[in-house]
Formats: structure tokens, C-alpha cells, sequence
């Protein structure tokens, strides 16, 4: 990748989370939270496309924000009220600028038609104001020049600041800076805003009008600024055109600030730079290149001689920054990062190996030996955390989304919906997060199509038009809980009981629980759509679902209410590198059996020990009858019951709360292991989820607890007895 490239993908990575701040503020000001600062935010995020666009030539997405950018700058200085229906509008032009955004990372064409519809109504709602009058590109055919003189009757009121600092700033714009759709009368009003100002133009360059180029620049401005705010402010307004002009600014009794941006200048001074340090050679690049962004643990100093992400171009290394306290981050691809997680995983291995071998080797445990390496394992632990904790990220990425599919699928089915997220901040692995877009998609179209009544069906039950659809995330028991619920009717039992007799997926005469009949809707092919349209009706979907969610070790549960909504709640790991489990032995082989789903672990006995229904068996554990499950005999490695009384059972509950006793042999001990796809080095196991590698250099199973649960729940002969035991 030549270093454009780089600079281009660097620009649609900072775009995605432009837009990320776009559509927060834009909803926040809907929901009554028109701040100053959150309506700037919302203004900046679209400047900072507008002017990365016209830095690589992207005209339509260039024109489209500059479209945009006008209407929200009337908005922030008040000539717009934020309206319900202005917001609706902006919501839409924020989808646009989106899709314009993944049309040039991708090199394809946004329907020009659907462009121009919400660029006549920002124009519309602007005023018309939003014209071509960036004055380096337009069209100057028929154009008459008359003398004309320059003023800035819009300077004239503004108030004299308190106390501060004066500066006397030169800008003088090149022909780039208009042809990137940038205008000079916007820098000069973010000006005005800091303080009181006073500007003079320097036309001695203007030529004779043969001799004039329409896209040439020939003004050069001076202003005089008083302000409070500081240089950082000051330079923050020039933050996006100073590649493409002479700026310099002097603070008053001071040196000048800057002399003169000259980027031949600072191309030399870099160059200079580079061959004076020590040369290191870059690694191939890797297949994958996915950026990740990481903040440094609490507390760590950054390195002294490295420029902040914020700095400006011209800013010196080390230089202190006006931000300085806020988090900063790097970027780092993510098949690096990955790699650090194998390699530490390694380490975590050869750790418990080299302390299987001092076992063997019998040093007792208060030897320097063994204290070094419980030293050693605590550090390794601690690495292992910090490392775990640079993958982590918010689920906030996945939750941005949604609002956009929100509004699509109210818009289709005609419903006016609420989106409510909660949560967050509330961090998960990022393989996790990649895989949760999918089902989130899914479970959120169905809760608007199926849960959600209609405006009048919602007044005439007592409810408000709009329904509310709510997506929250929080940490339970060492796994991450997921939910979507909804104030909808709730699931129509009767009907999905008839429609699965219907489609053959259960048998006429089946007496279900409400539970059960819920599950029904998991079932692979069921559908309550009457026909298929774009959002649902073709048997696909919630058993999709469920199997995206079951793939990456989660479980996924409906709770349901008729007439006051539904709540799908999906449980996943923090993370798919690591696990803490118990170690247990189950017909001479070594299992690992999940912590977070174990209650307890008893030793049987005979009496509480009885017969079900033929070769099933319960245990009576605190006046409850419980299912008792010989994994020796679930997983095919023994065809014989073993002795309970002889053996371990281990109490675990499954995410719909169905408890069930797992009889093991012997448990050797609890271990965080490192978990190791069987999947993909050998095969899918039914009941068996992962594997790891244990100190002794042994492969061990992981225990796939929901699927043998439910394998057994399956298994007629036991039906009863689940019946039963509730």
C-alpha cells in the first residue's frame, strides 16, 4: 500500500467515526439536547468530512456536505429552530453522507436522484443558501464584474471579549483551498465567534480583469483577533485549510506563531528527520489489516517525544496540546494485535507446563522454585489482562447502527418508533463485537415488524403511537448480557402454536408450555409474516439467530408478556481467547467444564439418587428433583451408567434457567485456560465447544454445557423428568 493509499484509508477510518459523532449529536438534539456544544459537534463532524472529501477529489460527496454543512451552520447560529421535522431531514442527510462515504471507499455511485431530493430540501430548509459560492469553482459564464467593495458588515456587533489575549493573524488562501469547496468568509466567522475582530484585504495581486484566473486566489487577509479562548482555539479554525494557504499567526508582545505554513517546508524537515534516526525495516503487510483503536492502561505516561493525535501540522513534537488531558489513543491493526493474544496464550501454556514439571519434580511449595513460579503466574495472569483489555471495545460501535435500521424499518411498515440504548460503554471482545452487528440486525427488524402494533392498534389498547424499542448491554456473572425488548403485544401464543401444527414442525396433539411455544419461533423455517416483503416473511431469521449466537458460545432466551412486549436476551463471553473452567476426568479423558455456568459441585448420595421413566435418573438437591446427566454416557465414552455414589456432580443452570446435575468422575482443579478452536483444526463436536492445552501438554475438551443440556432435554425418555423437575 504507497502512502496515498494510506492517507486515504486513514481518512475513511476518522469518517466512520465522524459519522459515529454525526448521528449521536443529530439524536441527541432530537431527543431536546440542542446544547451549543453537541449542535457544534454535529457541524465539525461534517466539516471534517467535507474537507478530507475535497482533499482527494471526492466531488460528490464534497458536495453533498458542503450542501449539508450550510444548513447546519444555521442551525447553530440560531436561524434554524431544531424542529421535529428539520431533525428528520437531517437524520436522512446523515444516512446520505454515509452511504456517500462507503460509495468512494468502495468506488461506486449513490442514485444521484435520491441526492438531489435531500440536497433541494437542506436548500429549501436553508433558505436556498446552500449554493455554489465557494468562489474558486463555479460557473462563471455571463458573470459580470463590477467594482465592488469588500466589508464585513457582519463584524460590526460583535462585543469587545473580557480580558485576553490579541492576536495578529495573515491569511492568505492558494487556489486549493477553493477548489477543496472551502470558503474564506466561513473561516472568517468561526473567527468572529472567538472574539472581537477586525479585518483588512490586501488586494495589491488582484490582476486586470483579462488577466484574471476565476479559479486563481488572489486576496490576502489580515485580521486582528481578541479573544479568550487561546492559540489552540485560534488555530482550530484554520484546522482544515492551513495545507492550503500562507497562515501565520503572532500573539501580541510575542514571536510570531507561525511564520507561514510552506508544506515543501515540512516534506523537507520530515525527510531531514527520517535519515537522521535509525532506519527499521517494516514488516510484509498482512492479510488482514483492520484498525483497531486502543487506549493505554489508566495511569500510563505517554512517550515523551510523541506528537499527540492532535496535533496540527507544524505543531512540534512533545508540544503540549490544550486537550492534553483527554484519552489518547493509536491505531493499531488488528492481526498484530491477535498475534500478541497467541503469543500470550503461548506463554500461559508453558507457564502451566514448567509448573506441572516442578510438581513432578517434587519441590515443595515453599521452595524458591515454587514461589518464583507462583510469581511468574501472577504476572503472566496480569499480562494476560492487559492484553485481553487492548481487544476489548465498547458495544457503542455496534449500537450506532441501529438508530439508521430503525428508522428504514419504521419507514417501511409504517410505525413511529423510539429507539432507547443503554449500555454503551459496556466492553466486550472485539471478535465479539464483529459478530454482533448480524444479530442485533435481525432481532431488532423483528421487533419492529412483529412486536410493535400499528399507531391506531397502539391508541386503541391505551398505548402511545409511538412504540419504543429498547437495546441495553451490561456485564453478568463474567459474561456480557445483550437485550431487545419492546412495549409491542407481545408473542401471539395461540397463533405460533397453530402456524408451527400448520408447517409440520410440531405434532398436532403437543401440549407445550408457554416457554416451549415461545421457543417455537427459533425453529428453523417459521415465519408469523402473512407474506414476504424486504423485511421479514421468508423463514429465515430468528433461527438464524440463534445459531449466530450459539456459535459464538452464547445463549440466547425470549421472555414474553401478551399485550405489554417482549424481551430477547442473548448472554455471550467476554471474550473468545480465554476461559476460566473447572478441570474435571470423565471416563480416563480430561474435560473443562465452563465456570460461569456452575452452581455448585456435591458428592451424591445413594438415597438421594432415584430412578425415571427407565434408564433416566434425579437427585434430590434442597426438596428439588433435578436431571441428572452422565457425561461419560451423553459424549459415547462409555456405554455403562456410572455409580453416583462413587462420582461428582456438578450443579449448573443453563441461560433459560433449567438446571441439570453433570456427573463426573473426579475434578482435578479450577484453571484459566486458553481456548483453541476445534472447529476449525478438526471438526465440529457435537457437545464439545473448544479445546485448550493443558500444563502437561495434554488437549482437553471444553464442555459445551447449553448443548448438552439441551441434547438431553430432547431425549423423550428424559422429557418427563425435565417436565417435572420444572
Amino acid at each position: 500500500m504507497d502512502a496515498m493509499s494510506a492517507i486515504k484509508q486513514t481518512f475513511f477510518q476518522e469518517c466512520e467515526e465522524q459519522l459515529a459523532e454525526l448521528e449521536a449529536g443529530l439524536l441527541a438534539i432530537e431527543a431536546g439536547e440542542a446544547e451549543p456544544d453537541t449542535v457544534n459537534a454535529v457541524f465539525r463532524a461534517v466539516h471534517s468530512i467535507k474537507g478530507g472529501a475535497g482533499a482527494f477529489s471526492l466531488a460528490a460527496l464534497v458536495q453533498f456536505a458542503h450542501v449539508f454543512e450550510t444548513a447546519l451552520d444555521q442551525l447553530r447560529s440560531g436561524t434554524l429552530a431544531p424542529t421535529p421535522e428539520l431533525l428528520k431531514v437531517m437524520l436522512r442527510a446523515a444516512d446520505l453522507l454515509a452511504d456517500l462515504v462507503q460509495a468512494a471507499r468502495t468506488d461506486q455511485v449513490v442514485d444521484e436522484g435520491r441526492s438531489q431530493v435531500l440536497i433541494d430540501e437542506l436548500n429549501t430548509i436553508g433558505g436556498g443558501l446552500a449554493t455554489d459560492d465557494d468562489g474558486g469553482d463555479g460557473d462563471m459564464d455571463g458573470f459580470v464584474f463590477n467594482p465592488v467593495t469588500v466589508g464585513f458588515d457582519f463584524l460590526d456587533s460583535v462585543p469587545a471579549a473580557p480580558a485576553a489575549q490579541s492576536f495578529s493573524i495573515r491569511f492568505k488562501p492558494r487556489p486549493e483551498l477553493y477548489a477543496k469547496g472551502n470558503e474564506t468568509a466561513l473561516v472568517l466567522r468561526e473567527l468572529e465567534r472567538l472574539g472581537a475582530i477586525a479585518v483588512s484585504c490586501n488586494t495589491s495581486e488582484l490582476p486586470e480583469l483579462g488577466e484574471l484566473d476565476p479559479e486563481g486566489a488572489y486576496l490576502d487577509w489580515s485580521v486582528e483577533l481578541t479573544t479568550d479562548k487561546g492559540e489552540e482555539a485560534v488555530r482550530e479554525v484554520f484546522e482544515f485549510v492551513e495545507w492550503d494557504c500562507e497562515l501565520a499567526i503572532q500573539a501580541a508582545g510575542g514571536a510570531a506563531a507561525d511564520a507561514g505554513f510552506d508544506v515543501e517546508a515540512l516534506l523537507r524537515s520530515i525527510q531531514a528527520e527520517a535519515a537522521a534516526e535509525p532506519v527499521f525495516a517494516e514488516p510484509e503487510p498482512l492479510a488482514l489489516r483492520e484498525p483497531l483503536t486502543m487506549a493505554p492502561a489508566p495511569g500510563a505516561a505517554p512517550a515523551a517525544d510523541a506528537p499527540s493525535p492532535a496535533a496540527k501540522p507544524g505543531q512540534a513534537r512533545g508540544e503540549a496540546t490544550a486537550g492534553a488531558g483527554a484519552p489518547q489513543t493509536i491505531r493499531a491493526d488488528l492481526e498484530r494485535v491477535d498475534r500478541l493474544i497467541d503469543l500470550v496464550g503461548e506463554l500461559v501454556i508453558n507457564q502451566a507446563m514448567l509448573s506441572q514439571r516442578v510438581i513432578e519434580a517434587g519441590h515443595a511449595p515453599g521452595s524458591a522454585v515454587a514461589i518464583g513460579l507462583d510469581e511468574l503466574e501472577q504476572l503472566t495472569r496480569e499480562i494476560q489482562d492487559c492484553v485481553m483489555a487492548i481487544r476489548a471495545q465498547a458495544v457503542k460501535s455496534v449500537f450506532q447502527r441501529m438508530p439508521r435500521l430503525v428508522r428504514e424499518v419504521a419507514g417501511l411498515t409504517g410505525k413511529e418508533v423510539r429507539l432507547i440504548t443503554d449500555g454503551e460503554a459496556t466492553e466486550v471482545d472485539k471478535t465479539v463485537i464483529d459478530r454482533l452487528t448480524d444479530p442485533l440486525t435481525h432481532m431488532i427488524r423483528n421487533a419492529i415488524d412483529h412486536g410493535l402494533e400499528a399507531p391506531e392498534a397502539r391508541l386503541a389498547a391505551g398505548k402511545p403511537a409511538e412504540g419504543v424499542v429498547r437495546l441495553s448491554a451490561m456485564h453478568r456473572s463474567g459474561r456480557i448480557v445483550i437485550e431487545v425488548a419492546d412495549d409491542g403485544a407481545g408473542i401471539n401464543r395461540p397463533k405460533v402454536k397453530q402456524l408451527a401444527i400448520a408447517k409440520g414442525l410440531i405434532a398436532a396433539d403437543a401440549v407445550l408450555s408457554d416457554e416451549e411455544t415461545d421457543n417455537l419461533i427459533f425453529l428453523p423455517g417459521f415465519s408469523t409474516a402473512a407474506e414476504v416483503s424486504n423485511i421479514s416473511g421468508r423463514g429465515v431469521g430468528m433461527d438464524v439467530v440463534k445459531r449466530s449466537i450459539q456459535s459464538l458460545g452464547g445463549r440466547l432466551s425470549i421472555a414474553s408478556r401478551p399485550g405489554k412486549g417482549s424481551t430477547f436476551t442473548m448472554s455471550l463471553p467476554l471474550t473468545l481467547a480465554v476461559l476460566d473452567g473447572m478441570v474435571v476426568t470423565v471416563a480416563g479423558q480430561t474435560l473443562v467444564v465452563p465456570l460461569t455456568a456452575i452452581i455448585e459441585t456435591l458428592q451424591p448420595k445413594a438415597a438421594d439418587v432415584h430412578g425415571f421413566g427407565g434408564s433416566a435418573r434425579v437427585i434430590a438437591i434442597r426438596d428439588a428433583f433435578t436431571p441428572l446427566i452422565d457425561i461419560g454416557r451423553a459424549l459415547g465414552f462409555r456405554a455403562q451408567a456410572t455409580d453416583p455414589a462413587a462420582a461428582v456432580a456438578i450443579l449448573v443452570e443453563t441461560e433459560g434457567g433449567r438446571r441439570s446435575a453433570l456427573l463426573v468422575d473426579t475434578i482435578q482443579g479450577q484453571r484459566q485456560v486458553v481456548i483453541k478452536s476445534l472447529e476449525t483444526n478438526y471438526g465440529a463436536v457435537p457437545g464439545i465447544a473448544a479445546a485448550t492445552i493443558l500444563g502437561d501438554g495434554r488437549v482437553a475438551l471444553i464442555l459445551d454445557v447449553d448443548a448438552v443440556v439441551a441434547e438431553t432435554h430432547a431425549d423423550a425418555t428424559l422429557e418427563p423428568v425435565l417436565k417435572a423437575a420444572g
